[in-house]
């Protein structure tokens, strides 16, 4: 007996994996959006989204840097600052974040029964 191949599912499949390697996470698409929101430096960013930690917010910040989803410029100055800045790459991504959004609005009601008022959709 021959083993099947799945070629066209591992085709369609990787695309999604890659994808989710690089947005993938608790944390990279709610700094990305951040970033989007003008925070434009590290401590703004660690402020603007709750419960994230230092070391965390920096390891993200730096893959997210390797896949060209913001750029990081050092300051001179005093005391040197860094500025991270999204890039015409990230922002690719703003109909799929739009639609992760209405889907979770959609699905808090269903689940939750959420009848507060909804935030604005992202806006890039």
């Amino acid at each position: 007996m021959k083993k099947k191949e799945h070629k066209e599912c591992t085709s369609a499949l990787l695309p999604v994996r890659d994808t989710l390697d690089v947005i993938g996470g608790k944390w990279k698409l709610l700094i990305l959006i951040s970033v989007w929101e003008g925070n434009k430096h590290f401590r703004e960013i660690e402020r603007s989204i709750p419960k994230l930690s230092t070391k965390v917010l920096s390891k993200e910040l730096k893959d997210m840097e390797e896949n060209q989803l913001i750029t990081r410029t050092v300051l001179n100055g005093f005391p040197v600052r860094t500025e991270y800045k999204p890039t015409n790459h990230s922002k690719t991504l703003e109909k799929v974040i739009f639609e992760l959004h209405n889907w979770g609005v959609n699905h808090r009601k269903l689940i939750f029964g959420d009848k507060s008022e909804t935030v604005d959709p992202i806006r890039v």
